[in-house]
């Protein structure tokens, strides 16, 4: 029977040959790391300013059916507090309603910010990294044939 030829010193001296620069590796998961931690930061803070909305909205309806509940002498009292609770409920949704719009809108305006700074800042990363192993390639290869 015949052995199986054991490549690991070719191997080793194949990559030692062309050496790895993780360093490029490291810039890119600290970059990533950065970008999540902005976005996080974004994200909570629009649920805590949808959660302050949220909350004066359901303090303020409450309110008013408490007013609205409130025993009346006259039968069209009743008629009368209930059109008044459904007209200002309408009015604070628009207010509402605008108050999350612009929640929204500023969440769009900072993830877009910050996508596109990412992406410069990649781009940037990616264009030196491709540099600088196109160099190491190139001395490597250099090292790897012999002179004539």
């Amino acid at each position: 029977m015949s052995k199986t030829q054991d490549f690991t010193a070719v191997m080793k001296d194949m990559m030692g040959a062309f050496p790895v620069d993780t360093s490029a590796m490291d810039d890119v998961f600290k970059s990533t790391a950065s970008l999540n931690e902005k976005l996080s930061n974004v994200a909570i803070e629009a649920a805590g300013k949808s959660a302050e909305i949220s909350n004066k909205w359901t303090k303020d309806t409450l309110a008013k059916l408490g007013e609205m509940s409130r025993a009346k002498t006259e039968p069209a009292d009743y008629a009368k507090a209930m059109t008044d609770f459904a007209s200002a409920s309408a009015e604070v949704a628009a207010e509402n309603l605008a108050a999350f719009a612009e929640v929204a809108k500023k969440v769009q305006m900072d993830t877009i910010e910050l996508v596109m700074s990412a992406g410069k800042e990649m781009s940037a990363d990616a264009t030196a990294a491709m540099k600088k192993a196109a160099t190491d390639a190139t001395t490597a290869a250099k090292k790897a044939v012999p002179a004539k």
